[in-house]
């Protein structure tokens, strides 16, 4: 591929600017619900002078286009502005094919529907390496720079913006739903980001932690990673084991455990995006087929 832009990529980067582009405009355009970033000044622009967002979302990401340009690289740029591109097209497609949805009596559902299409589309973006401009790129360059999630980020700039729509345009109960949108979106995005499998790890403290260690592997064929540890109190040297299971396997862990050392010490922790042996790799260190 020209670039080293790759096919897989740009077809998902599109099919998530389609469902960003089919939330905007069958749930927050329809029901007079804001948005945060760019896309929110795009709707602005749209309720209070009737400017078309297909448009105005490419006039105003032109100018951070140079600033993708120079911070992200070439690929992420490319991929940036097949994201923009892509969400003006689908968003022209949307208007003029719309699905009437009255949910004007039930915000509630349109702020949830909002959220959820808008969400799922920036994740399905931001996770195969692109944008939709704007506040997007701000977003993935904090991220890729400070470790703040995109989710976090674009949430502080879409408050802003949701309070110029509020003294603008948007009455104090639409305003509130709009915040339900962008906080269910903003989960949404950090939930896709962080991988869809979402399994525990378990810190394990024992007297008899080679005895838990080797039922772990034996009954449940789960690796346990030996740490070396230390008692502040006792002063005492001990080893502490440190083992991630899929979150349906945390009762069968907690099982083993007990039934070796009712005394045990455990905390449980939420893993996220795990990768390696027995979850993305099977025994020959071979790609799991997820199907």
């Amino acid at each position: 591929m020209v670039f080293g832009l790759k096919i897989k990529n740009i077809a998902f980067i599109l099919l998530g600017a389609a469902i960003f582009a089919f939330g905007l405009v069958h749930f927050n355009m329809q029901n007079n619900l804001a948005e945060g970033g760019i896309t929110g000044i795009t709707l602005l622009l749209y309720f209070l002078f009737g400017m078309d967002p297909s448009f105005t979302n490419l006039a105003l990401n032109i100018p951070l286009f140079f600033l993708g340009w120079k911070l992200l690289g070439r690929q992420s740029f490319f991929y940036t502005v097949i994201g923009t591109v892509g969400l003006s097209v689908f968003l022209w497609i949307f208007q003029r094919f719309a699905i009437h949805m009255p949910l004007k009596h039930d915000l509630t559902l349109a702020a949830l529907f909002a959220g959820v299409f808008v969400g799922i589309g920036l994740g399905i973006i931001f996770r195969y390496g692109g944008t939709t401009g704007g506040v997007d790129i701000i977003a993935r360059l904090v991220y890729k720079y400070k470790g703040i999630s995109m989710g976090k980020t674009m949430f502080a700039f879409d408050a802003v913006v949701i309070t110029l729509s509020l003294l603008l345009y948007l009455s104090y109960r639409e305003a509130m739903y709009t915040l339900v949108a962008v906080f269910v979106a903003a989960r949404v995005i950090d939930f896709m980001q962080e991988g869809g499998y979402a399994a525990k790890g378990a810190t394990i403290i024992s007297e008899k932690s080679e005895q838990i260690a080797q039922k772990i592997l034996t009954e449940m064929e789960r690796g346990v990673t030996v740490l070396k540890g230390r008692g502040s109190y006792t002063n005492r040297e001990r080893d502490v084991l440190y083992c991630v299971v899929a979150k349906n396997e945390l009762p069968r862990l907690k099982t083993v455990i007990t039934s070796v050392d009712p005394h045990a010490f455990v905390a449980v922790t939420d893993v996220h995006d795990v990768l390696g042996e027995g979850f993305t790799l099977d025994e020959n260190k071979q790609p799991i087929d997820p199907s």
